[in-house]
């Protein structure tokens, strides 16, 4: 509930401090003398957006502080939470507007952005009236409200759940099929790589090896007939068996000289050892370097066709492996390709009928929803002096959607028989604000902790018809807290707090003023409301007359 409104320095207001209260509170006074500025006023510290121009001219900066009660369990809460803003029971919002055109704002004294004050605005009042014409008189809006009032979130959750996964399974679809028909326009050119791929089947380093295998078999025919010399002249008929030989004789003759020979025996039997080693070592090497003439004929066909495939693919011989792998997978891909994009439809198709089914059932419960909204709108329209008039929901087939496959529309007919039509085009200005506070009646329903606030919803309108709208705000104020801006006498009769908005000239400057009414001052503004500036008793006594009801 509002409970404070502080205006300082807006438009044509200088200071004005305002205390609302419970029920029915009415605003009532000459037109032009800044009823709507209040609007604007509060409009502005809830982050809506209006006029551009709201400081008072001649002042640096212009403020606006509402403080709203604010119960346990009030939705304001959630948006709270969400901001990381404190709660308690009471809210308190401020914001200015600099000269320059600067906004800032503050949350029970914490900076915050104008999309948090919308979000908490949707919690705190609801605005009907003159301007209303974006929720209800706009058919594009007529199938979120009618969701709302049928509490339909969750099975329109479903929806555009289903939705999404259908639209994810089409893309998947489509972009399968896409890469698909790609792979198709290359398949002669895969099928060749591959088969070329698989009959040389290079492995990684190979090219390396094989050229280092090629260079050893080429230098083997100039270099194998020295080292086979060299094993000659080491083996057992070149220094080897010299060596043995001379090795006998001095062990032969050792006896004879008394140790004169131990050293020299010692030293060729290591010399011995030394050759022997060698020799084997270049035996060895003679026996790596014997090839047959025909293997370097292939080393070398097997190296230049791998350096010939690498070419003509671009890539480098050691990378030919992961361009094979790469063409394999893509050959799969294509071989596989038919079997997936069916694969792909069958999801496609088990995902828009769950779309489908989900869009059906919130249908039905749009459908059902709808009739509850049209008796609830009838019954609303009688004691508004309308009860020959007709309210209806359409609902229409249009294009799948996020939000289904229904279109909604409020329809009315002024009169049973005539033909029915959208809310702007049908009823008259009398009959549209009567129309309007009953479908927002309903559509707002018992809403805890909600302002309701009604900008000239009576216009166009007199006499009982006047009364009847009064009383109704009056039931709707009952528990709440209703603000009506209104010209209607009969409608500021019925109010539990009346405030007179006035405009003086002080100094030059156009001030507007809010001055709360007690039972004597009430009595004068509704005699002025019926009569015009000049009161007569006539005006006072059928004043109060309206105010006992």
């Amino acid at each position: 509930m509002l409970r404070s409104l502080d205006i300082r320095d807006m438009l044509i207001i200088d200071r004005l401090d305002l205390t609302f209260q419970p029920g029915l509170n009415a605003l009532t006074g000459e037109t032009g003398a800044g009823k709507s500025i209040l609007l604007d006023s509060l409009g502005f510290v809830l982050g809506w957006r209006g006029r551009a121009e709201l400081v008072r001219s001649g002042a640096d900066q212009g403020e606006v502080t509402a403080v709203f009660d604010l119960p346990a369990g009030h939705a304001a809460h959630a948006v709270l939470a969400e901001a990381g803003i404190p709660a308690s029971d009471e809210l308190i919002l401020r914001r200015i507007n600099t000269a320059d055109g600067r906004k800032t704002a503050w949350i029970n004294d914490r900076r915050c952005s104008g999309e948090v004050l919308r979000s908490l605005s949707d919690t705190l009042v609801e605005l009907h009236g003159q301007h209303d014409d974006r929720g209800l008189l706009n058919a594009r809006g007529h199938r979120a409200l009618l969701d709302e009032y049928g509490q339909l979130g969750a099975l329109r959750a479903d929806v555009r759940a289903a939705w999404g996964a259908r639209q994810a399974a089409a893309k998947a679809l489509a972009s399968a099929e896409t890469a698909l028909e790609a792979i198709r326009s290359e398949e002669e050119f895969l099928r060749h790589a591959v088969g070329e791929m698989r009959a040389l089947a290079p492995e990684p380093g190979e090219d390396a090896e094989l050229d280092a295998r090629r260079r050893l078999m080429q230098a083997a025919e100039r270099v194998r007939s020295d080292i086979a010399k060299a094993a000659e002249a080491l083996g057992g008929q070149g220094a080897e068996g010299a060596a043995g030989d001379a090795l006998r004789w001095l062990e032969d003759a050792a006896a004879q000289v008394k140790g004169q020979l131990d050293a020299p025996i010692a030293a060729l039997g290591r010399a011995l050892v030394e050759l022997d080693e060698a020799a084997r070592g270049v035996d060895e090497c003679v026996e790596a370097l014997a090839f047959n003439p025909a293997e370097l004929e292939d080393t070398e066909e097997r190296l230049f066709a791998i350096r010939a495939l690498a070419r003509k693919h671009g890539v480098g011989p050691d990378e030919l492996g992961d361009f094979a792998t790469n063409l394999e997978r893509r050959l799969a891909a294509l071989d596989a390709g038919d079997a997936q994009i069916e694969a792909l439809r069958g999801e496609l198709k088990r995902a828009g009928k769950a779309y489908d089914d989900a869009a059906a059932a919130l249908g039905a419960a749009r459908a059902e929803a709808a009739g509850r909204l049209d008796a609830a709108v009838m019954a609303e329209l009688a004691p508004l002096k309308m009860e020959r008039a007709v309210f209806e929901t359409t609902m229409t087939e249009t294009a799948p959607g996020p939000d289904g496959i229904d279109e909604v529309a409020f329809r009315v007919a002024t009169n049973p028989g005539a033909p029915s039509g959208p809310l702007a085009k049908i009823a008259s200005g009398g009959e549209l604000s009567r129309f309007l506070l009953a479908l927002k009646v309903c559509l707002t329903g018992a809403q805890p902790g909600l302002t309701m606030i009604f900008d000239e919803i009576d216009r166009g309108v007199g006499g009982a018809t006047a009364d009847a709208v009064g009383r109704r705000l009056a039931d709707l104020a009952r528990g709440g807290q209703v603000l009506v801006v209104t010209h209607s006498p009969q409608v500021a009769a019925l109010a539990a707090h009346h405030w007179r908005v006035e405009k003086r000239v002080e100094d030059g400057m156009t001030l507007s003023t809010v001055t709360p009414l007690g039972a004597p001052d009430r009595v004068d503004e509704i005699a002025r409301m019926l009569s015009g500036d000049t009161i007569t008793p006539a005006a006072r006594a059928a004043a109060e007359a309206l105010m006992a009801g």
